[in-house]
């Protein structure tokens, strides 16, 4: 296997992980010989993964519950360590979307469930990965944003909000933690295929949000994910801080 894509016996955690990114992302690193700990706040799903990934021989635990409470956060940090010995990968990728709503019909409920999943979730758990990493000499943290957190985002404002702070961790903490060998970015995906995604839109919806990428198309979940490893690459080792765009040229216009 190419080193650039080799992850054997590294320990990877991945939120969010009962399906679309997330899922096809464990799978591919489990692939390239990585031990994975996964987490999601829908259990049965979950467990199917765990299932379905342990069928074909690959080393994996999961623990299901909310990233948006500390104690579990904490939790699944040290099912790795207790599971595997260490945790060299983590990807907060556990993340929700909202109804597509005007800015000044947003109300506060919204507000405080996207902060509460997609920023305290990226917060808490960062919290309790980089201990394990600065225990061990280094780590690497990829957190996914999304292109509504390099730039505005009519009708999910809150949805926006919450995906700039997450950038804002992500600099953040590569700016603390540079020191100690820890590489911390951001993955910004544009719509991308996902449940997230199909669930939010019809077909005349993806034919006008593919009319803003200069490509012409959504993205597909593969494609994202083939960028999110190379930026967890072993390989990879001088890039953090950085929040890359995956967006099918957007950002060019």
């Amino acid at each position: 296997m190419d080193a650039m894509l080799d992850f054997t016996g590294k320990t990877v955690l991945v939120t969010g992980a009962s399906q679309g990114l997330g899922q096809l992302l464990s799978e591919a690193l489990a692939s390239r010989g990585a031990n994975l700990v996964i987490g999601d706040i829908k259990e049965a799903e979950l467990k199917a993964v765990e299932q379905s990934m342990s069928d074909k021989g690959y080393s994996v635990a999961a623990l299901a519950g909310d990233v948006s409470q500390d104690s579990y956060c904490q939790n699944l940090a040290q099912l790795a360590a207790e599971k595997f010995g260490s945790l060299d990968i983590a990807v907060n990728n556990a993340g929700i979307a909202p109804a597509l709503s005007p800015l000044h019909q947003t109300d506060e409920a919204t507000m405080d469930k996207q902060f509460a999943v997609n920023v305290k979730g990226v917060q808490f758990g960062m919290k309790h990965q980089i201990p394990l990493m600065l225990s061990q000499g280094g780590g690497v943290i990829l957190n996914v944003s999304s292109l509504a957190g390099l730039g505005g985002a009519p009708g999910v404002s809150s949805y926006a909000a919450a995906k700039h702070a997450v950038i804002g961790l992500t600099k953040t903490a590569a700016a603390e933690y540079g020191r100690y060998n820890i590489r911390v970015n951001a993955a910004c995906p544009f719509f991308t295929l996902t449940n997230m995604v199909t669930d939010m839109s019809d077909d005349e919806d993806r034919k006008k949000m593919a009319k803003g990428a200069p490509m012409k198309r959504l993205a597909e979940p593969q494609e994202v994910v083939a960028t999110m490893l190379l930026m967890l690459s072993p390989a990879n080792t001088y890039m953090t801080g950085q929040s890359i765009a995956i967006d099918g040229g957007v950002t060019a216009l």
